[in-house]
C-alpha cells in the first residue's frame, strides 16, 4: 500500500526558504505573488493491506521522524 504525506510549516511560523522563493519569482516578473510557503511531501510503500492499519502507522511515523509537530502540519493521503 502506498501512502503520500504531505508536511507544512504551520501558520504563524516564519518560512524563510519560501520567502526567498517568492523573492526570486518576483526577480523573475513574476508580479502579484504576496506569499510563498514550502513544505514537502513523502512517498512512503508499505507492506500493509489494510488501509486504517497503514494509515496508524504512517501517523506514528510522523509523530515520531517524518515532521516537526511543534512547528509543522502533516496530512496523510493512502493511495
Amino acid at each position: 500500500m502506498k501512502a503520500r504525506v504531505h508536511v507544512t510549516l504551520k501558520n504563524g511560523v516564519l518560512d524563510p526558504q519560501g520567502a526567498a522563493v517568492r523573492h526570486s519569482l518576483g526577480a523573475l516578473g513574476f508580479e502579484g505573488v504576496e506569499r510563498v510557503r514550502q513544505g514537502k511531501i513523502i512517498e512512503i510503500e508499505l507492506a500493509e493491506t489494510d488501509a486504517d492499519k497503514a494509515k496508524a502507522q504512517i501517523k506514528d511515523m510522523c509523530e515520531r521522524l517524518l515532521a516537526n509537530t511543534v512547528i509543522e502540519d502533516y496530512s496523510v493521503e493512502i493511495l
